[in-house]
Order: structure tokens, then sequence, then C-alpha cells
């Protein structure tokens, strides 16, 4: 650690602390991320493990660089590229006047940075704003890969225990632990959304329930090609309550009258008629369950 003189703390949380420092040989401004290892029998963290495995093989200028890494007497310590700020306190230093441009780059960077990740069958698992950094030029990069895992096919059984609430996929909310580079699409969508909408997150829930009422409430959500038959982990109902699991039922029979081969607007076979409201009462099992009304929630107002 003589190698590097720490100016401040930039950042803390579970993981441990992060400071802005200076290599003393070469003036570098780095940032240094100090990996608590509380428990000896434990040892050095899986996340810390996975992460440095993994940026040590993704060289990308989208990707954060990993320098170095040092480990001694009970700590271990990251010494990565400085970025000035993540994309969350970038937000907030617009007061919600983003450039259009600003947002078509910020995209294209995400895209580029992850499509490189996917094309060396890596998922990063917790895409939010403020896992993407921002350096003084404008460049954008994925960082914070401590939930990242490689991936490959035939897709194997992963954790459903990864990407923060607001930016995790239904499937996932659901239980689902088969997936693919789709999880991280999603996020990145619900990032995009964020971006367009001057940093108001898409479906800020509260919890799983909330969540998923935000995500099948939304306005024009395109889910008539999803059958309940074929969907295990609604009706499995891992941590999701037995009413939002007959709401979300009704949203998707909802769904499916109004998309391909229904009937057109101003038609007998609308999706607010009252032969449509009575085949959404009836639910997909014949379970008596509330007529959806025009409401929709999830405006685009805001692990986050």
């Amino acid at each position: 650690m003589q190698k590097y003189e720490k100016l401040e703390k930039i950042g803390e949380g579970t993981y441990g602390t992060v400071f802005k420092a200076k290599n003393r040989e070469t003036h570098e401004i780095v940032a240094l991320k100090r990996v608590r290892l509380d428990d000896d029998d434990e040892g050095v963290p899986s996340s810390a493990l996975r992460e440095i495995c993994l940026l040590k093989e993704l060289k990308h200028k989208n990707i954060v660089r990993l320098h170095d890494v040092l480990h001694s007497d009970k700590k271990l310590t990251l010494v990565f590229e400085f970025c000035d700020q993540d994309l969350k306190k970038y937000f907030d230093s617009c007061n919600g006047d983003l450039d259009p441009e600003i947002v078509k780059s910020f995209l294209f960077q995400l895209l580029k940075g992850l499509g490189f990740c996917h094309s060396r069958n890596v998922l990063h698992r917790d895409l939010k704003p403020q896992n993407l950094l921002i350096n003084r030029n404008g460049e954008l990069k994925l960082a914070d890969f401590g939930l990242a895992r490689a991936f490959g096919i035939p897709v194997r059984c992963y954790s459903a225990e990864v990407v923060t609430l607001w930016y995790r996929p239904p499937d996932v909310l659901f239980g689902a632990k088969l997936y693919s580079t789709s999880i991280d699409m999603w996020s990145a969508g619900c990032i995009f959304a964020e971006l367009a909408n001057a940093g108001r997150p898409l479906f800020p829930g509260n919890d799983v329930d909330d969540q998923l009422k935000r995500i099948f409430r939304y306005p024009s959500l395109p889910l008539p090609h999803l059958s309940l038959a074929h969907h295990p982990y609604l009706h499995s109902g891992r941590g999701v309550s037995r009413e939002l699991r007959a709401g979300v039922r009704v949203m998707m029979a909802w769904a499916r009258l109004r998309g391909p081969g229904a009937a057109s607007e101003g038609e007998g076979g609308r999706a607010d008629s009252p032969c449509a409201g009575a085949a959404c009462r009836q639910g997909e099992r014949g379970e008596e369950v509330a007529t959806p009304t025009s409401e929709v929630g999830g405006r685009w107002e805001s692990s986050g």
C-alpha cells in the first residue's frame, strides 16, 4: 500500500470502502476498493474472487479496468481506474435535464460494454445506475462485477437472488433460476427508460409484489405471447402473494385479448368490453379475481 497515497473516501458499502488515491510513482489517480475480510475461516469473499477473475479477462473501454490486486494481513485491496462519478450521481447533478445526445451516447456505451461481456459468456447480473461509472471524458464504464458469472450452453440453473429489485426481470422476480443474457437486457432497458426520463426510475417497487404489480400494470406492455399454462414460476408463487398471482393472471389474460388476433378498437372484442371483462374476471383457472381497471401504475417516476 506504500505505492498509493489515499486522498479521500468516496464510497462505502457492505463490500468495504472505496478511496480516491494517487500512485506515488506515476501520479496517476486511481480508485482503491478495500474489501472487508472479517472472518479468517471464510477467507476472501467469493464476490471479490469472482470480480477479480472476470475483470482480469474483460478488457474493454466500456468496462472499468482493474489495475492491480494487493493482498496482505487481513486486507484485500483492488486497484481500479478512477472515474469521477456514477450514473446515479450524474442524474442528480443534472436536475432532470438530460441532453438527448448524451442519453444516446450513454446507452450506446452501456450496450457496447454489455455486448462485450456477453460475447465473452459473462452475465453482469447487477446492472443499475450506481454500477455505471462515468469519467471526465464522458466515457461510461460497467463496474461492480461481484454478482457477475460466466455462463454456457446449455443454460444452467443460477441463483434467483440477483439484480437490484428495480432492475430485476419478471421471470427472476418469480424465482426463475434458468436465465441467460436477457437478465442483463431487461436491466439495460430499465436504465434506458431512466435516461430518457430525466433520471426517474421506470419501476420503483417497494418489494417483489409491488415490483411485479408495477411491471404488469404498465401501459402497452407487450405480453400477448405469454402463456400461463407454460409459466411455472407464476404457479409456484415463490415469495409472491396469492393476490398478486391472481392479479398477474388477469393482466396476462387481458394482454392476450388485446394482442394479435384480437378484435380492433371499437368492435365487440375490445379488451374493455363486457365479454373481455368476464373472461378476465374468470381468470386462467376459473378463480374469481378482480376485474382490471383502466388505471395503470408505474409512470416513469425511480440493492436501489
